[in-house]
């Protein structure tokens, strides 16, 4: 791996060059702010990812290095080399601890910066610890980048294992409320399994899903149609998931990475003993695969595409 320094601040000046880029169509607007110098408050990003004012994206996301941040130095005493951090905010302007499509994105963002060669293993901060990402070959042949999202885990235990569940949703289309089980990665998630098809596409979350219990700072849900086990060119069993999801902070987004890993783990969990490790999770932006490790870990693993790069008149979008 290869970083550059942080670079000198420069004046400020009433433009600000962002780069977008998405990842299974969950889009971002990126910053590069190597100085630490760009006061990233939450009207800048709420006015940045405006679809019809801004350039549009799910979030906002800001390279700076570790350095800078209280939660980077926490970064820094786990891992000295994760010299840049991933500061991440949902489109209402909310901070938020880690984004699994947006991690990699920031990683293609590093490499177009020269803050990241593309060899080896990349560490970057954020708030939900340090997360390492490789550039990897995807099923069709091209460039993925894959993601140890660290440790998982369920926050309602062995019960909430053994139940299959532990609190209840009302999702708007959906003609009762239905159990779901919460999921950790980092970021909270609760996944709720649907019986076919059908039920996803009637679902409705123009309106945010209503959580019991909800946990503190609230909860990204995952609507789940698992569609069973195959066996890849590898010889190995693979589950497949549809899935659709309703971000915290956001609404519904294309793709949700930390939520398809939530997603995966949560069928694997309901599968029981000898459900597979590999997973296969379908959004309405693509297809991610999500990977539960043996060292109680979870990769995910899917692309990462920058599009645009220009200038944002600040006056223009009332920064």
């Amino acid at each position: 791996m290869t970083t550059t320094a942080p670079a000198a601040a420069p004046g400020r000046t009433a433009t600000l060059r962002v780069t977008k880029g998405h990842g299974t169509q969950n889009d971002f607007v990126l910053l590069d702010d190597r100085d630490a110098a760009l006061d990233l408050t939450p009207e800048l990003v709420r006015a940045l990812a405006d679809r019809r004012a801004g350039v549009g994206g799910d979030g906002v996301i800001r390279v700076v290095p570790s350095t800078a941040l209280p939660e980077g130095a926490d970064v820094l005493a786990v891992e000295p080399a994760a010299a840049w951090f991933m500061d991440y905010r949902n489109a209402d302007g909310s901070v938020a601890e880690m984004c699994g499509n947006g991690v990699r994105v920031f990683a293609r963002f590093l490499e177009q910066l020269g803050l990241w060669d593309g060899a080896g293993e990349l560490p970057v901060g954020t708030r939900a610890g340090v997360v390492r990402l490789r550039r990897v070959p995807a099923p069709d042949g091209t460039r993925w980048y894959a993601a140890d999202m660290g440790r998982w885990h369920l926050p309602g235990g062995q019960r909430a294992a053994d139940d299959g569940f532990d609190s209840e949703v009302e999702v708007a289309g959906l003609d009762v409320a239905r159990p779901a089980l919460s999921v950790d990665l980092g970021n909270p998630h609760t996944v709720i399994a649907l019986r076919d098809e059908d039920e996803l596409r009637a679902v409705d979350l123009t309106r945010a899903p209503q959580v019991s219990p909800l946990p503190p700072h609230g909860t990204n849900v995952e609507l789940v149609v698992p569609l069973g086990e195959s066996t890849d060119a590898d010889g190995r069993t693979v589950g497949r998931v549809r899935m659709r999801v309703h971000e915290r902070g956001v609404g519904e987004t294309r793709s949700c990475g930390t939520g398809a890993c939530a997603a995966a783990l949560a069928v694997r969990t309901w599968a029981g003993a000898g459900a597979p490790d590999v997973w296969f999770v379908e959004v309405p932006g693509g297809t991610v695969r999500v990977t539960s490790l043996p060292d109680g870990h979870v990769e995910l693993a899917g692309p990462a595409v920058l599009v645009a790069d220009g200038s944002v008149d600040l006056a223009a979008i009332g920064a």
